[in-house]
């Protein structure tokens, strides 16, 4: 059976990825699209496209028998899932089939035994791979600590939480079984033993259907954030050939045990020698390019040769080099990895040999879903695209990666960018030194550490020196009249120019008046000067201008030249250069009175839904004490007091959607008592 349409039961830099086998395949392509993806790229680039009213994941990609109904109205005579979504349903794998279409995934049944993590570790355990007991959370004991609460269904961190205490136990599940439900509508959740400073490393597997498992090396996806994968590499660094073999081993028994089709991978935790199963995904993974690089291969091309019933044999040639891949995500590592969304007004990343696709040679793969111009909303997940590099040896592939991220220009909304290069960079990440604890192990910058940016300059302060200086040229050339005096300039220089700066894009948000960066400068026909050309607030002996233009100024920062990249959109300022990104707005002199906010206001730090309202107005709250729980880009964001106080206002409930800056609550801080109260 030749496949000939196929639709594609996803979005995004997924939707891209599948596309781009099929145009190499011959295979013509249809696109699904909910209503606030109408203008991504994934639909343009099908032949054919087929909406799906609405919005949220509940209305549109998750809806089995809708997109069944598109595949029939575009003449679609196949359906590959993607990765996420519907891609490890059972039910939507037998829909598929019943509509008399080719599923280019899993046998259902191989997907259901895999479903349940429960279930899957009893399976895993008669077939002799080695897994983890669980642990009853209404009987465990200090001796159980720390424990890791797991959804039974769906995975990408969703629904699971660390606990290190028993008092938190119950309340720990409780809050990942809401997550699990939402995320995946399964509330089942399961505790197992945590291991501490553990990596993850999983195995890609395929199956013909005639009797054949190729193992295509491992992954090590170790450096994780809130349980979901960061930095994914193969081959896994450190392994030794007895591991490595013993790993490849229990895949393959694994994939034996279930008659497994197409394309999955076993996952394991693993510390020193011993590893122990996690789950089996029944789909493509979102780190599959790394193996492709390294073992040459197509995997979609292979899940499609699958589904057409055709016998697979072992790539030829053996695995070559090392890839590392980086998941871009548009948040914000310093407010607890909050997802961004609006509008990406720059998005490009410099040196990229082929995307979604191997290059011919050893360089950049790209695959996005997104371009200059692409709007990030709050439906879906926050990755932006994932950057690999491929290399001869692991340290090349690390430091070509972290070379073309430092150099990418992504502007519009706030990323992890400066974050994946500095984890690129660490000792321990080049040293191979890795672990699921990585985060919690290292103080970095990007993550608001002590000392940001390169050496001790503060690379805000730094970054708003330049962008004031080339907001004075913008405003100098844009001028109709007397064009050839200098930007600001004055007869009697008795006071310094201000420009008022604060960190961040506008997003509604207030900022108090110890976060504006406010910088002083005179302009003469000599050029233009800082009022402290000595300057202690940048951490640094001087800061003087050498070169100024409208969108590039150079600064001599003790002693050496940096060069500073600038591009302004109305009160927007992005600045780039080797310390970094750094957006901006600028304020207005005088505050409109209409948009202050009480004191003790708790804003909504991104557009998002209310599911749950935890406090009443005049109840009085402690210090990181719930008020209320978020849910977006699906995940849910907790919104804590920040002091001890009372709940002075409420103005919304359960089902609200909120924009981002919005008032969620307002906290009147407790009062401390007086000396006399306290006799």
């Amino acid at each position: 059976m030749t496949i000939r349409r196929l639709l594609v039961a996803n979005r995004g830099e997924i939707a891209r990825r599948v596309f781009r086998t099929c145009r190499t395949l011959g295979i013509e392509t249809v696109a699904v699209f909910s209503d606030a993806d109408a203008d991504l790229p994934f639909v343009r680039e099908a032949d054919v496209a087929v909406r799906l009213p609405g919005n949220t994941p509940a209305e549109t990609y998750l809806r089995g028998d809708l997109v069944v109904r598109a595949a029939r109205d575009a003449g679609a005579d196949a359906v590959h899932p993607g990765y996420g979504f519907l891609s490890e349903s059972a039910d939507f794998a037998r829909q598929v089939r019943d509509a008399g279409l080719t599923w280019v995934g899993p046998r259902p049944e191989s997907i259901d035994a895999m479903g349940s993590k429960v279930e899957a570790k009893k399976l895993m355990e008669k077939a002799g791979v080695p897994v983890l007991g669980e642990v009853d959370p209404a009987s465990a004991t200090e001796a159980d600590l720390p424990l890791l609460v797991k959804a039974s269904a769906g995975g990408g961190g969703r629904g699971m939480r660390v606990v290190r205490a028993l008092a938190d136990v119950a309340s720990q599940v409780e809050l990942a079984a809401h997550e699990a439900a939402s995320a995946f509508g399964d509330p089942t959740v399961f505790c197992e033993p945590y291991v501490e400073h553990g990596r993850h490393v999983e195995v890609q597997v395929v199956g013909d259907g005639h009797g054949h498992v190729l193992v295509l090396g491992e992954r090590d996806c170790s450096i994780q954030r809130r349980h979901q994968k960061v930095v994914e590499e193969t081959p896994a660094p450190g392994l030794s050939r007895e591991t490595q073999a013993a790993l490849h081993d229990a895949a393959r028994r694994a994939a034996e045990a279930i008659d497994y089709v197409g394309a999955g991978t076993v996952e394991f935790l693993l510390s020193g020698d011993r590893f122990w199963f996690l789950e089996m995904n029944t789909r493509l993974q979102v780190e599959h390019p790394v193996t492709e690089l390294v073992t040459g291969t197509d995997l979609v091309a292979l899940q499609v040769a699958v589904a057409e019933g055709r016998t697979l044999e072992a790539p030829a040639d053996a695995p070559r080099g090392h890839a590392v891949e980086v998941r871009l995500y548009a948040e914000d590592p310093a407010a607890g990895w909050q997802p961004q969304s609006g509008r990406l007004t720059r998005f490009d990343v410099p040196g990229v040999s082929a995307r979604f696709a191997n290059p011919a040679s050893y360089g950049l793969r790209l695959d996005s879903g997104v371009e200059t111009g692409s709007e990030v909303g709050t439906h879906y997940d926050a990755m932006l695209a994932k950057v690999v590099a491929w290399a001869p040896t692991r340290e090349e592939a690390l430091r070509r990666l972290a070379g073309a991220l430092s150099r990418a220009r992504i502007h519009g909304l706030r990323t992890n960018r400066d974050l994946l290069v500095e984890v690129l960079r660490h000792d321990a990440v080049v040293s191979g030194d890795v672990s699921t604890d990585f985060f919690e192990r290292h103080e970095l910058r990007a993550r608001g550490g002590a000392h940001r940016g390169r050496g001790a300059v503060d690379p805000a302060e730094v970054s708003a020196h330049a962008a004031a200086l080339a907001l004075a040229e913008r405003h100098a050339a844009g001028r109709r009249v007397q064009r050839r005096v200098p930007a600001a300039w004055r007869n009697v220089a008795s006071q310094p120019q201000v420009t008022r700066l604060v960190e961040g894009y506008p997003d509604g948000s207030r900022t108090a008046d110890d976060d504006v960066l406010d910088v002083e400068w005179y302009a003469g026909r000599d050029g233009y000067r800082f009022a402290h050309q000595d300057a202690p607030a940048l951490g640094a002996t001087s800061v003087r201008a050498v070169r100024v233009a409208p969108d590039r100024v150079t600064l001599q920062v003790d002693g050496v030249d940096t060069a500073f990249e600038v591009s302004v959109r109305g009160d927007v300022v992005d600045v780039d250069s080797v310390h970094g990104h750094v957006a901006l707005t600028r304020l207005p002199r005088f505050v409109d009175p209409a948009d202050q906010v009480a004191t003790g206001s708790l804003l909504a730090p991104m557009p998002g839904s209310v599911v749950r309202v935890a406090v009443e107005q005049g109840q009085p709250v402690a210090t990181g004490q719930p008020v209320l729980v978020l849910e977006a880009m699906k995940m849910q964001h907790t919104v804590a007091a920040p002091y001890d106080g009372t709940v002075t206002d409420l103005p919304v409930s359960v089902g609200d959607q909120v924009a981002a800056g919005a008032v969620l609550a307002v906290v009147h801080p407790r009062e401390a008592p007086s000396e006399g109260d306290q006799a």
